[in-house]
């Protein structure tokens, strides 16, 4: 009995997590632009505290693994089914949470899901002070009592399933209040593995900051790199400095995109930034003689793979139909004049979509490949 009990202890100490000081912390190499840190945030977890599975500190363990720079905790608040368990102060989560995320490097942020059907739907206020004050009967004295508090609202998966069966995100007259009353900050395009296209419209449409997130309840490692398609979606916040009055400056000052798996989603500005930092040519003065080919090496500096397609051929110079840049790799790139006669010195200029970077819905962001060229005829 004593051996069989040894040998249980042992299995569930195997499973279990260790601290994070034991683990090899992931690095998600996605560059810095435009003066701004680029800070890797889920600004939607849940805990016991609500209808999560996990402990509080779980979360800042796995996130720190993970490599994120900051998670908000937004668990229900009206929605405790664990309450007979555990205690059920809305701001137990963040306190017990919060000297494991001061150790790992960790920016925790405060919030809490306002739990209403739709419309309006689920909303996250993030950086309240008290979420045991959101506990309102009407979800307008919610969100009152949530801006009080100075918190930063978005509106969670619009086009859940659990809220709208046929999974078409809609716009209400609620949103519509939120919206001018200055109460909704952001969106969530992305949620846990769904992408709302027309989400992302609204948000380029209705100045609103474009937010991803997990809204995580099992631990990461069941919910996204299992059998699902993606792994967890974060929303990539472009700070001045990394913490949380950083992070709330720059989702009130819309400086945010997505990143959902090996897709970018978010304004043309910041997406074109990563993409142009990243990416580096061993040259881009070209010497053509004839129909001779000549290669560049192009390399991918971040995580992100990038797949580009050209939209249309130049008339002298024939460049790849397609490019993929794998993340951290080095690619080649063939280029060569379209005949032995051509004769011409300046630049040169071809579009390429990059096919996984989304700027609006159904559109790709437009690159354009700008070479040197000299070319001379075939001797």
């Amino acid at each position: 009995m004593l051996k069989r009990l040894t040998i249980f202890i042992v299995t569930i100490l195997a499973v279990l997590p260790v601290s994070v000081q034991a683990q090899n912390l992931n690095r998600i190499a996605i560059p810095d632009v435009g003066g701004y840190l680029t800070l890797k945030c889920d600004l939607h977890v849940h805990t016991v505290f609500s209808d999560g599975d996990v402990w509080p500190i779980f979360r800042v363990q796995e996130a720190a693994v993970e490599g994120l720079d900051a998670i908000a905790i937004t668990d229900h608040v009206e929605y405790q089914p664990k309450g007979e368990f555990v205690s059920k102060d809305r701001n137990a989560s963040f306190r017990i949470a919060q000297p494991a995320a001061a150790d790992a490097g960790l920016v925790l942020i405060p919030g809490a899901e306002i739990t209403r059907k739709m419309p309006p739907g689920h909303l996250n206020a993030l950086f309240v002070q008290d979420a045991n004050a959101l506990a309102k009967e009407t979800w307008q004295e919610a969100v009152g009592e949530a801006a009080n508090q100075g918190a930063v609202i978005f509106w969670n998966h619009p086009g859940w399933e659990g809220q709208q069966p046929d999974k078409v995100a809609r716009w209400y007259d609620e949103h519509t209040y939120l919206h001018e009353k200055g109460l909704l900050a952001g969106m969530e395009v992305a949620n846990h593995t769904e992408y709302y296209p027309d989400v992302l419209t609204w948000c380029l449409e209705k100045k609103c900051a474009i937010l991803g997130n997990s809204d995580t309840h099992a631990p990461i490692e069941f919910e996204f790199h299992g059998d699902t398609e993606y792994p967890r979606p974060m929303t990539l916040v472009f700070a001045t400095e990394r913490s949380a009055a950083a992070i709330k400056e720059a989702i009130l000052a819309r400086r945010t995109a997505v990143k959902r798996g090996d897709e970018l989603i978010g304004e043309d500005q910041w997406l074109r930034r990563i993409f142009e930092s990243s990416i580096s040519y061993s040259t881009k003065t070209v010497t053509l003689q004839g129909r001779n080919r000549v290669f560049l090496r192009v390399t991918n500096n971040s995580d992100i793979p990038y797949a580009l397609v050209r939209v249309a051929p130049d008339t002298n110079i024939q460049f790849p139909g397609e490019i993929k840049l794998g993340a951290g790799q080095t690619a080649l790139i063939s280029v060569r004049a379209r005949t032995d006669s051509l004769s011409l010195s300046g630049p040169v200029t071809v579009e390429y979509d990059v096919t996984n970077l989304h700027v609006g819905a159904g559109k790709a962001m437009r690159y354009p490949l700008t070479l040197q060229i000299d070319a001379r005829p075939k001797k």
